[in-house]
């Protein structure tokens, strides 16, 4: 194993496989991982065109325990795609394969090895990898995505990454709590004996305490004792603030120059755009805030905010290969809750047609939203089998007005903050009608 991190890092894991989880589960329970469902990959990976039925390759390059390769598995099942599952962690792996073998799942191939050895283990390049919760526990973050990139597809037809890296501002209480630890441990070794002294700490915190303050943020230390060794105990451990990603990632001059789309779980990218952040209660300046660039906007939410804890996002070639917004080809849909076309046009219509506060129980967002003239009529008529112009064509054979009824880029203009708040919350996406077979 190259010496990228340390030994205590395989270690942890060989001893405490990561995330934790009883394959048992898998008999009654699939566990979703936010950036691996198919119909996201497609919307902001592959302009919305990928069908995933032509010989699909997806990497999970330190995939622990298995979450998003089962998740992927699952999906990719009555295809001819495959999955590869790479972790250095002997005991996460056999964790994972259990539970692939209760699902009868044979999609998968199973390596156990570095991801820092993917440049030399002679794999064809693929179509989507996914790198979760691990280049921020290199020592050398950049070796760790350059080994991923080399196996990346990519020609005319690029493949896309879905990362995880921890968030600075969010995780300060867990970082004052990893010093915190380092100094009661000092140089025990014992990992039972660290877990057991954190645990009496927590216990007795006074109120005042940052991880106290902020403890509902986090979970992992409620989840056994891998998970309160992973958040509070881990050996190795960085954090990105947004700013730092689009430097070290982004089109920068000294990046990567890969597009970056955030998506927080449930939230979508709505924490990354101060409008969102600052709905219900905007300050006098936020209107003039959506004409910035996107990384000061990001950088501007994601202080407001506060409780970012982790950045979630997509790579890209370019922000071309995400499903495009006024192409009447394309076919809106509905996703991540049980939304109609009739629930979405009743509450966007909920005050005539006029700005209402959209206040979106899942996510926790409130935003004032202009439905425009017609969008409440458009949100009716999404099914996920109608195309824009379908819709469209719909709304001018029963149009009623006396003057003549609005072209597709009247419709389009007229639907824009519809659509982009929805997006933003990742509610409503878009794919082209050659992604359906």
């Amino acid at each position: 194993m190259p010496d990228n991190y340390l030994p205590e890092v395989r270690n942890q894991y060989e001893t405490l496989p990561y995330p934790p989880c009883d394959p048992q589960d898998d008999h009654h329970r699939l566990a979703q991982t936010w950036l691996e469902d198919l119909p996201m990959i497609n919307h902001y990976c592959f302009a919305g065109k990928q069908s995933f039925q032509n010989n699909f390759r997806a990497l999970v390059a330190g995939g622990g325990t298995g979450d998003a390769t089962i998740f992927l598995a699952e999906q990719l099942r009555n295809t001819n795609a495959s999955i590869v599952h790479l972790d250095m962690s002997a005991a996460s792996i056999a964790l994972a394969q259990e539970r692939a073998r209760i699902r009868g799942l044979t999609n998968i191939v199973w390596i156990h090895d570095s991801l820092l050895n993917l440049p030399t283990l002679g794999l064809a390049p693929f179509d989507y990898i996914n790198c979760s919760g691990v280049l921020h526990h290199l020592a050398d973050p950049d070796l760790g995505f350059r080994a991923l990139r080399s196996v990346l597809k990519g020609g005319e037809q690029p493949g896309a990454m879905g990362l995880m890296v921890y968030a600075t501002t969010g995780r300060t209480g867990v970082y004052q709590m990893q010093a915190l630890m380092r100094l009661v441990n000092g140089a025990e070794a014992d990992a039972q004996r660290k877990i057991t002294n954190t645990r009496e700490l927590l216990a007795s915190l006074p109120a005042s305490n940052w991880f106290r303050r902020g403890e509902d943020l986090y979970h992992d230390h409620h989840a056994g004792d891998a998970g309160l060794y992973d958040l509070l105990l881990h050996s190795q451990d960085r954090s990105y603030s947004v700013g730092e990603l689009f430097e070290w990632l982004g089109e920068d001059a000294d990046g990567h120059g890969m597009h970056l789309s955030f998506s927080d779980v449930q939230r979508g990218r709505s924490p990354y755009l101060p409008q969102m952040v600052l709905g219900r209660n905007p300050a006098a300046f936020t209107a003039g805030l959506s004409d910035m660039p996107r990384r000061q906007q990001y950088e501007m939410a994601e202080l407001m905010m506060g409780n970012i804890i982790t950045h979630s996002f997509y790579l890209t070639r370019d922000a071309g290969c995400a499903a495009p917004y006024g192409d009447p080809s394309y076919i809106p849909f509905f996703f991540h809750e049980p939304l109609t076309g009739e629930v979405a046009a009743q509450v966007f219509d909920s005050n005539r047609g006029q700005p209402f506060l959209l206040s979106h129980q899942h996510s926790g967002v409130s935003v004032t939203v202009n439905p425009g003239k017609y969008g409440a009529r458009i949100l009716r008529l999404i099914d996920g089998q109608r195309s824009f112009g379908e819709i469209f064509d719909l709304l001018r054979v029963n149009w009623k007005g006396h003057a003549a009824p609005p072209d597709n880029a009247e419709f389009f203009a007229d639907f824009a903050e519809s659509y982009e708040t929805l997006n933003a919350l990742e509610r409503l996406l878009l794919k082209h009608p050659q992604a359906q077979g």
